[in-house]
């Protein structure tokens, strides 16, 4: 299968251009295109590539067993496998699946002091042990997260170019509505990608076949592999209770509540003995935290409830593909998204957000029917953004820009199925826009 243009291949082009550029990690949930896109910068970038997978090859584990010193590690490596060649300024190191062997990490220090040679380590965040990677590399290396496909990434594997990204962008500086075929092309891409995720494997089918033919499969394997790599990482009892809240995100993003209730994940379960297992999938970027604020305030870090919180799958598609039988085959046959299409939207914008580089916040006010489901900020001011499964008047959002009680919001953001518009202080997007709201508001500053 060709190979699906990605926003970290520029993000390596920038690191290699660097003339301080420090060893460089890579990290994200598993089959997200990691290596694949090392691996394809590597060969371009360099004359020669040393690949080292910790998992396919524990042999390369006792390459520390002299030290960590550069000349050390060169020796054993070669040693093990003399065709390997390390030319000074034009060899790129790659470790692979470093979650396996974190002690290679101290080397990145070495590599940093010597500086012959370049070095990119990769890992899965699943299982991850990033504590004593952190710690055995501080000061000497460079952190890249890698997240499934976003829809721009999307609309590339389509053939779309950047200029349709600058086209949408100024509809939504101009307040300026899509075209009636825009609206059409840009939804049905949309629902496509709402239906897929971003997961290269299941894309690369997609587009190879023109059809969802073998998606849904693709991406029940997985989730598959996920529950297996839960399995092999988590540690005893905590192995079920991470499955138990991962198997229950989509069953209570689908209720009107979509506040985690830890008490519906199982009999007896108690806030206190869930709370690693929620920072776990979290760490391991399975799944979103959505966190509800005190106050619809400034600053938002430290204004929150920590025993308050929505989880939102980090692939819209992997949730999908957890529906029931009946519900997925709808989606890809008749675009009906039914009883989850609240969930579904709300989710695909939490996405949409944390891949654009946002935190997820909400807000709910007690004894009151005052609830937003997301916020953004700008240097000065305080977003509120609105997920409406229908077009409809987003009335809590209007109560929090008109009351004198939050000086920190003067406006919001409304996604919906409608068009652009800007009334009233709502400025009113299509969904397909979500992954452009950070860049809007940076804009806008």
């Amino acid at each position: 299968m060709s190979y699906l243009k990605r926003k970290i291949d520029g993000y390596l082009l920038a690191w290699k251009a660097d003339p301080f550029r420090l060893p460089l990690i890579v990290k994200g949930p598993r089959q997200v295109g990691k290596t694949e896109s090392i691996r394809r910068f590597a060969h371009g970038a360099y004359e020669s590539v040393i690949e080292i997978n910790f998992v396919e090859e524990p042999k390369y584990r006792a390459i520390l067993a002299d030290g960590y010193s550069t000349d050390d590690i060169v020796r054993n490596v070669t040693l093990i496998d003399p065709s390997k060649r390390f030319l000074p300024q034009k060899t790129l190191v790659f470790f692979d699946e470093i979650q396996e062997f974190p002690d290679i990490a101290t080397s990145l220090k070495f590599f940093k002091t010597d500086e012959r040679f370049d070095v990119i380590c990769s890992g899965s965040m699943l299982g991850i042990a990033y504590k004593n990677i952190e710690h055995n590399s501080v000061g000497y290396k460079t952190d890249y997260e890698m997240r499934s496909m976003d829809y721009e990434e999307f609309l590339w594997a389509k053939g779309y170019g950047s200029g349709i990204i600058e086209e949408m962008n100024a509809h939504l500086i101009e307040a300026r509505p899509f075209s009636d075929l825009e609206m059409e092309v840009y939804s049905s891409l949309f629902m496509d990608y709402c239906i897929l995720g971003g997961m290269p494997a299941v894309i690369s089918k997609y587009i190879a076949r023109g059809s969802f033919e073998g998606t849904l499969s693709a991406q029940r394997q997985l989730i598959a592999d996920y529950q297996e790599d839960i399995r092999k990482y988590a540690d005893g009892m905590d192995q079920t209770r991470i499955l138990n809240v991962f198997k229950h995100v989509p069953v209570q993003l689908a209720k009107e509540n979509k506040k985690f209730q830890i008490t519906k994940v199982a009999r007896g379960a108690r806030f206190k003995d869930y709370r690693g297992c929620i920072e776990w999938l979290e760490q391991a970027g399975v799944v979103s935290v959505c966190r509800c604020l005190l106050y619809p305030e400034l600053p938002l870090r430290g204004n929150y409830d920590e025993n308050k919180y929505k989880l939102y799958m980090s692939d819209t598609g992997l949730l999908v593909s957890q529906l029931d039988d009946e519900a997925s085959d709808d989606l890809r046959a008749n675009r009906n998204l039914g009883v989850y299409k609240g969930a579904l939207y709300e989710n695909f914008a939490a996405e949409a957000f944390v891949k654009s580089g946002m935190d997820l916040y909400y807000f709910k006010k007690e004894d009151s029917t005052l609830e937003q489901d997301f916020f953004a900020r700008t240097k000065t001011r305080l977003v509120p953004i609105e997920v409406k499964a229908k077009n409809g008047t987003a009335k809590s959002m209007r109560t929090l820009i008109a009351s004198d009680a939050y000086p920190d919001i003067e406006y919001g953001i409304k996604l919906c199925a409608g068009n652009v518009g800007n009334e009233n202080a709502i400025r009113t997007f299509p969904y397909f826009c979500s992954f452009m709201v950070k860049r809007y508001l940076s804009e806008q500053e």
